[in-house]
């Protein structure tokens, strides 16, 4: 069975047929690291990374290049908000990010360029496209003209004519149409700004990612991917930019997007106050939980994100785990994981054959196409589910030398830890529980044991 996959350009499934059988380019639209990424953001960095696996599975060579956008008006803000360098806050959000995908399982791409490290790229490409007449300059902003490239809108279905009547939006005077979109604008104060012909400015969104990606994987690429919110105007406009600077048909070959993801049954917004970073949900639950839920949810339907979905997550993983645990016979990949993820990547129908599979090294193998199971059965047993101690645990604390006067239970909470003190003493022989259920303290500040006492806990 050969890859097939989705593509939003001509809105069909398609068999996929690469550029080079040899060498498969994907471009990934990555953060703009400004803040804490939230849940919505990890979903393409976790169907995608998928996808790379399948495709390493399958090809000798994956080029996957995943962006890291450190110039946007959000990081500015951000840093007069909190009255720090531009600099100190794209390096702390770019480091938490890091260790975020870490935890989620996904693998560093090949190449994970930042804008502020290609900004020459991005200066000769705009010049490119000024000379092949598809931008003009205006009051030191290079604009893009969108009636200049008559496939603009094919990837989203809208009708070029359409979308410049019925334009909304107050339109600068320095637009010829309400459409034309910035490649390069002036800086202001104390906003990030390089020289260039121009005068001193810095990019648009948009021609960052066209840049980078003909730098490090060349004029045409394999694949394209990103959130189903970035096809337009984002991924429509890099269309229009590469191949009028490259002189070409066509950019990417298969355009593939996930859909949504909603809290709880709502949209994410903060106007509701309902979303939800990845780092706070790492205080909770495991990675490989996370990574789970989001891909129990085929990637291109809008998925219903929340506490139900991760503890069914939580509970699956502990199936397969446990199925770990059985003998070794095979050391293969099933071909029920396989024939799904070439399937436009259905990793629902593939989690549920990984719980058909009783072999434990087959099980894993196969579990690794999705990056689950990364961890022992002991590990993660140890790791997740031992919540509390036993009544056990507590006779013996009890009968230690540390049973001559009070002291702290101790029972583990989550991966954090952290734990709740309940106080005991010794009347007669018997304990008698004093509970103080409001005191959560980190283990650092309990004096009563010594850690080699404590149950064991992560």
């Amino acid at each position: 069975m050969k890859l097939k996959i989705y593509n939003t350009l001509s809105k069909e499934k398609e068999l996929f047929v690469p550029l080079n059988k040899n060498s498969i380019k994907m471009y990934v639209c990555g953060p703009t690291v400004y803040s804490y990424a939230h849940i919505g953001n990890a979903r393409p960095a976790v169907v995608f990374d998928t996808l790379y696996r399948v495709l390493k599975n399958i090809y000798p060579e994956v080029k996957y290049v995943r962006n890291i956008t450190d110039v946007d008006d959000k990081i500015n803000e951000a840093a007069k908000k909190l009255n720090q360098p531009i600099s100190a806050i794209t390096t702390k959000y770019t480091d938490i990010y890091h260790k975020d995908m870490k935890s989620l399982c996904v693998l560093t791409p090949t190449y994970e360029p930042k804008v502020t490290d290609n900004i020459d790229g991005i200066i000769s490409m705009i010049q490119k496209i000024l000379d092949n007449k598809n931008a003009y300059i205006n009051e030191n902003h290079v604009l893009f003209d969108v009636t200049s490239f008559s496939r603009y809108g094919e990837l989203s279905n809208r009708n070029t004519e359409e979308m410049l009547a019925g334009a909304r939006v107050e339109v600068a005077d320095y637009k010829k149409n309400p459409g034309d979109f910035v490649l390069w604008k002036p800086s202001i104060d104390d906003e990030p700004g390089w020289d260039s012909p121009w005068g001193y400015g810095r990019p648009g969104w948009h021609i960052e990612c066209s840049s980078m990606a003909g730098t490090f994987l060349g004029e045409e690429i394999d694949i394209h991917g990103g959130g189903q919110d970035l096809i337009f105007p984002h991924h429509e406009n890099e269309i229009a930019q590469s191949c009028s600077a490259h002189n070409k048909s066509s950019y990417a070959k298969y355009w593939v997007h996930n859909g949504y993801l909603n809290m709880e049954g709502e949209k994410m917004s903060k106007s509701i106050g309902n979303i939800v970073t990845v780092n706070e949900l790492l205080e909770k639950y495991d990675g490989e939980v996370i990574r789970l839920a989001l891909l129990s949810t085929h990637y291109r339907k809008p998925i219903n994100f929340g506490e139900s979905l991760l503890e069914q997550s939580k509970n699956i993983l502990n199936k397969l785990y446990k199925n770990t645990e059985n003998e070794v016979k095979e050391d293969m990949i099933s071909d029920e994981i396989i024939n799904p993820l070439l399937d436009d990547l259905n990793t629902p129908l593939a989690i549920s054959n990984l719980l058909k599979i009783k072999c434990s090294k087959t099980l894993f193998n196969s579990a690794n196409l999705l990056g689950l199971l990364n961890k022992t059965s002991e590990e993660w047993f140890s790791l997740n589910n031992k919540s509390t101690i036993t009544k056990n645990d507590i006779d013996i604390l009890l009968n230690s030398q540390y049973g001559k006067s009070s002291f702290a239970v101790l029972s583990c909470l989550n991966t954090q830890n952290r734990i709740d003190i309940s106080e005991y003493d010794r009347s007669g022989g018997n304990a008698e529980k004093k509970v103080h259920q409001d005191h959560i303290y980190p283990i650092s500040k309990v004096k009563h044991f010594e850690t080699a006492h404590l149950p064991a806990c992560r």
